[in-house]
């Protein structure tokens, strides 16, 4: 699997199932029937991954939206793709 880094796009499986429960989030991975569950932060970032693709812009929203030092949130945004990536969720481009 390849590192993820800001520089890099993420493209979210066709075949995931993502559902918004109040804040929080459940995704079904369709072919294997994994469940992958988000709090609200993840939850947020997937919707900003979708909606952008790009880890940058994803990680400049985010640090318009919350107050957090920009290195924890890197980390946080890099690691849940890292994740996602494993469970085949998506794929780092």
């Amino acid at each position: 699997m390849r590192a993820a880094s800001l520089e890099n796009t993420f493209l979210l499986s066709k075949d995931a199932l993502f559902r918004d429960l109040n804040g929080e989030a459940v995704i079904l991975d369709v072919d294997s029937g994994t469940y992958f569950g988000l709090n609200a932060v993840g939850t947020r970032m997937w919707q900003l991954i979708e909606q952008h693709g790009r880890l940058a812009a994803v990680f400049d929203e985010l640090c318009r939206e919350y107050e957090v030092a920009p290195d924890k949130l890197e980390t946080d945004l890099l690691e849940l793709v890292s994740r996602l990536a494993e469970a085949r969720l998506g794929e780092v481009k």
